[in-house]
């Protein structure tokens, strides 16, 4: 069992994974690499400390990396799928698309994105129907008929936790052809979604083609799991769209910590750093205590 799994490999969670290192505590980073990083986006940067020349986002990323690598920081590139509490609720499980860690602290460093549609009703429904955590609301949808809208891995593992307790389970991939091994017994449906439709709650799905489709829930699950989505399902307090945090990147889940855009504020290099150092530094001193 890896002691701290920092989930992120940007400024803000090889930051916390150098200053955990550096004390001489056991430590993972898990991400999906380079090419999910905001900062590799970044065409040149010169507003850093140090830093004598511009930089682009991609070569400050590759420093970054292997200055970890070289004081011993391990790395796994996977696509995160969920983060739970594990079988005696005294670590954490962090379940990618090939492989399992099991931590005693994670550290989410994920960055800011939630990925949603713009379309009608998303965000008026959002609680009202619309819900971007399976495993948190699953029992709610209880015999009734509910939609995942995606078409990857994270789609699948949302369909997954959802089966044992809704009566009929649907995967819409809005437009997406390239479909994914569906469970027996779920529905799927490729048509590009016009709006999600109803009263007080949601009721329907309005396709482009102008079908429609009754459903009691929209369970949302495009491209890869967000940092909120997967802060949600382990209890995690959010603050918006941003996960709330102390003085120290501590959430309210203990052994949890953030840092970085994915805590909302400035979305700067500098921010980042300062906020992974900070959540480092506390899950070393979480550690100790926990001994």
């Amino acid at each position: 069992m890896a002691k701290v799994v920092v989930i992120g490999s940007g400024p803000a969670g090889v930051s916390a994974a150098l200053y955990i290192r550096r004390s001489g505590v056991d430590v993972t980073v898990f991400s999906m690499g380079v090419s999910l990083s905001g900062l590799n986006k970044a065409e040149k940067i010169e507003n850093y400390y140090g830093l004598a020349e511009p930089i682009s986002g991609g070569e400050l990323y590759a420093q970054g990396i292997e200055g970890a690598k070289r004081i011993g920081v391990e790395f796994v590139e996977d696509e995160l799928l969920s983060l739970m509490f594990n079988d005696t609720f005294t670590g954490f499980q962090i379940t990618g698309k090939t492989q399992v860690l099991e931590a005693d602290s994670v550290i989410l460093a994920t960055g800011a994105s939630r990925q949603t549609l713009k379309i009608p009703g998303m965000k008026e429904f959002e609680g009202k129907g619309v819900s971007y955590c399976a495993t948190c609301d699953a029992f709610f949808y209880r015999g009734k008929t509910v939609a995942v809208i995606g078409e990857g891995p994270y789609a699948l593992h949302e369909v997954q936790a959802l089966l044992p307790h809704a009566a009929r389970v649907m995967l819409l991939t809005n437009g997406i052809e390239s479909l994914p091994d569906v469970p027996a017994g779920v529905s799927m449906l490729t048509e590009k979604i016009a709006a999600v439709a109803g009263g007080e709650r949601v009721e329907k799905i309005i396709f482009a083609n102008g079908t429609e489709q009754e459903v009691d829930g929209v369970f949302m699950a495009l491209g890869t799991a967000g940092s909120t989505a997967i802060a949600k399902k382990v209890g995690v307090q959010l603050a918006g769209n941003s996960i709330k945090i102390d003085a120290w990147g501590a959430t309210n889940v203990p052994g949890l910590f953030a840092a970085g855009d994915c805590t909302g504020g400035l979305l700067q290099v500098a921010k980042a750093v300062y906020q992974g150092a900070e959540a480092g530094l506390a899950a070393v001193k979480y550690l100790r205590k926990k001994q």
